[in-house]
């Protein structure tokens, strides 16, 4: 007999009587009570949530910030009860606790009394934190406390972000008024800028006369030194003219007799020597007349030196308000100029005090130059006028003692004068020095006041200055900045969607193991006429999977017209389910077949196997280690990811992987069922009298 007649004939059983008919009935129907009870209690979890009731508690006093009422607690309890996320029940902290503890509420959220006056505190010295206080009780319910913390987690998040927006909010009014005190400050430098540029022209025109002053001082000590110089070679060649004068009067006078001859072997001695002094008298008379032209001028020019600084010094020091930074530098400089001019106040005076002795002194010089050069012109005749020669040695004597007396005191003034001259030209040396340092400083200003200037300009420019508009909406970005772009590829719209690839697996499975506590896994009458072994095996297996088809036929009808789960691949969803069905079959029909009354136990344990290692709740790596290992050698575990495929949407890959695996599991579960069969041909003790019977 063929296995498809030995599969209808067991078939036929039940169509004998009602009680085989309702058992029929009940096997095609029990995998809903697995799959479409289960899924339909877990169909929509989340869409009910607004039935749970949850205790909300308002102790927000309040408070206020720059003016405005902050009533954080009543605006969180206004929204929370719009968005009836939960069944709200507005009570006291009290009723909440006992609530939480006795059931009557899952859960309870509070917001304390200093809510408002924490969130208001990021404007002030101190800012603190507010808090939300959430209670759960696990013992009411362990998912609703999962739920709830999610949920709230987002009460949070909103709640922190409307604080941020108004914290920034007065961030970016504060960038307003920073910015334009900025640009005031920039504007007050640019007239800073402006006022020390005319300070640095001041102080570059003070440099440029003190310049001048200084050639001028320095040509006055270089003129009054080479007078000094001469006026002591004067001294010294007077003082000799005087002394030779003295002892040749006094020879004259003395040797009066004897001069003739005298005179006559010392004519050319007597010549030179008045000649000598003629040409001393002409070079003191030149350097009287440098002297007396030069001093004025020097103390004119050190005057204008001391009036220009003075009257810096007043614009820069005693006038402005704040002084100036260079003013101890300008008064020393002032001081060293007012010590010059006097200095070449003095030298100017002591020759206005000496002009009419220099002039005497000139009219002499001049008549003892006269009288010298015209002795030096009669000195060859001397012997022949001895008397004349006499007569004028005595007056050539009192003039050369006049003349050295003169030349001592012209040397004395200068010598002062010489210091004095010196003196203003190291003051004004030392002024001229002060004037560029200055002048270098004051440019330095005037380039530091520019990059101040253009630096407070920039940085005004580098300020916001925002308005209400983009206030709100940079308070907007910064109060909650990072959005979450959520993009599902495959949306399963509920979790009976989700959980379908999970639960329709297992009723199968429970269907098949059913379906052998009614059917033999193996046809008596096939095994007593001795029928092959291989047809043995698929005449007990093509009935059930015939069963199975009839199950999933059924339990698929329900979930989409009763319950509501949309397939993306409905006819690729049926179809790979009779082959799950027809797979779970063939391994459920070897284990019974195989160890008998033990199978039963043997099936239910690989249920349990598969059930915990397949990842159709949670991911399988989040498992322990063992239902790791044993993942990918159930068939499950493919049944699961394929039908995830084929309900939700994606690549089917793991579809075909899925349809090979299970081929194989199919092929493989009859070969060993057929070896099986060959194995009950051959009647034994233990198969007369089972050691285990269920």
């Amino acid at each position: 007999m063929r296995s498809p007649r030995l599969a209808a004939l067991e078939l036929r059983r039940f169509g004998r009587g009602r009680l085989p008919r309702a058992a029929l009935v009940a096997l095609l129907l029990l995998p809903l009570l697995y799959g479409a009870l289960y899924l339909w209690s877990f169909w929509d979890p989340y869409g009910r949530l607004d039935r749970i009731p949850v205790a909300l508690v308002n102790d927000d006093k309040g408070a206020t910030a720059d003016g405005k009422k902050v009533t954080a607690g009543a605006d969180i309890t206004e929204g929370l009860r719009a968005s009836r996320t939960f069944a709200w029940r507005e009570v006291s902290s009290a009723e909440a606790r006992e609530g939480v503890e006795d059931g009557t509420y899952y859960l309870s959220l509070t917001m304390p009394s200093d809510f408002s006056r924490r969130i208001a505190s990021s404007a002030g010295d101190d800012p603190e934190t507010g808090a939300l206080q959430v209670r759960t009780n696990d013992a009411n319910n362990y998912i609703v406390g999962q739920i709830s913390r999610t949920v709230f987690s987002e009460v949070r998040t909103a709640a922190s972000t409307k604080a941020s927006r108004s914290f920034l909010d007065r961030i970016f009014i504060s960038f307003a008024d920073i910015h334009g005190e900025t640009v005031k400050a920039a504007n007050g430098a640019d007239k800073l800028k402006s006022g020390i540029g005319k300070a640095e022209k001041g102080s570059q025109d003070l440099a440029d006369g003190l310049t001048d002053a200084k050639k001028g001082s320095a040509k006055l000590s270089k003129g009054l030194k080479k007078l000094d110089s001469g006026a002591g070679e004067l001294a010294d060649g007077s003082k000799r003219v005087a002394e030779g004068t003295q002892t040749l009067a006094d020879t004259v006078d003395g040797v009066a007799d004897k001069v003739g001859p005298f005179l006559k072997d010392n004519e050319k001695t007597i010549g030179d020597t008045a000649q000598l002094v003629a040409d001393s008298a002409g070079t003191v008379r030149a350097h009287l007349r440098t002297l007396v032209k030069t001093a004025p001028v020097a103390a004119k020019g050190a005057h204008a030196a001391a009036g220009t600084l003075d009257d810096v010094y007043g614009t820069r020091c005693t006038d402005a308000v704040p002084p100036d930074a260079a003013c101890p530098d300008l008064k020393k400089a002032r001081d060293a100029a007012a010590d010059a001019a006097r200095i070449a106040d003095e030298v100017n005076t002591l020759v206005a005090d000496q002009n009419g002795d220099l002039k005497t002194l000139d009219t002499n010089l001049a008549t003892l130059q006269k009288q010298a050069q015209a002795l030096a012109d009669r000195a060859p005749h001397l012997s022949a006028d001895l008397d004349d020669a006499v007569s004028r040695i005595d007056d050539l004597n009192a003039g050369a003692g006049k003349v050295a007396a003169g030349a001592r005191t012209l040397h004395s003034g200068l010598g002062t004068a010489k210091g004095g001259a010196a003196d203003l030209d190291s003051g004004v040396g030392a002024l001229k020095t002060g004037a560029e340092d200055l002048s270098g400083g004051m440019y330095k200003l005037v380039d530091g006041s520019g990059k101040l200037a253009g630096g407070l300009h920039d940085g005004a420019g580098r300020i916001p200055d925002y308005d209400k508009q983009d206030r709100d909406r940079r308070t907007g970005v910064m109060a909650d900045p990072v959005q979450l772009a959520s993009r599902d590829l495959h949306h399963a719209p509920n979790y009976g969607t989700g959980f379908a690839p999970y639960f329709i697996p297992l009723s199968l499975w429970v269907g098949a193991m059913v379906a052998y506590m009614l059917i033999a896994p193996m046809n008596r009458r096939a095994l007593a006429a001795g029928a092959p072994a291989w047809r043995i095996a698929v005449a007990g297996w093509l009935p059930v999977a015939a069963v199975g088809v009839l199950q999933t036929t059924a339990l698929m009808a329900v979930l989409h017209w009763a319950i509501g789960l949309e397939m993306t691949r409905a006819a690729g969803t049926v179809g790979f389910l009779f082959l799950v069905a027809a797979c779970f079959a063939a391994i459920v029909q070897w284990l019974n077949a195989r160890f008998g009354a033990a199978g039963r136990i043997l099936v239910l344990a690989l249920l349990m196997l598969q059930l915990t290692s397949a990842g159709g709740t949670y991911p399988v790596q989040t498992s322990p280690g063992f239902f790791n290992a044993i993942h990918p050698f159930l068939p499950m575990s493919y049944v699961v990811e394929a039908l995830r495929r084929l309900i939700t949407g994606g690549g089917t890959e793991p579809v075909w992987t899925a349809c090979a695996v299970l081929a194989g599991f199919t092929a493989g579960a009859l070969a060993l069922t057929a070896l099986s069969a060959r194995r009950h041909q051959v009647w034994t003790l233990d198969r007369l009298h089972p050691e285990l019977s269920l």
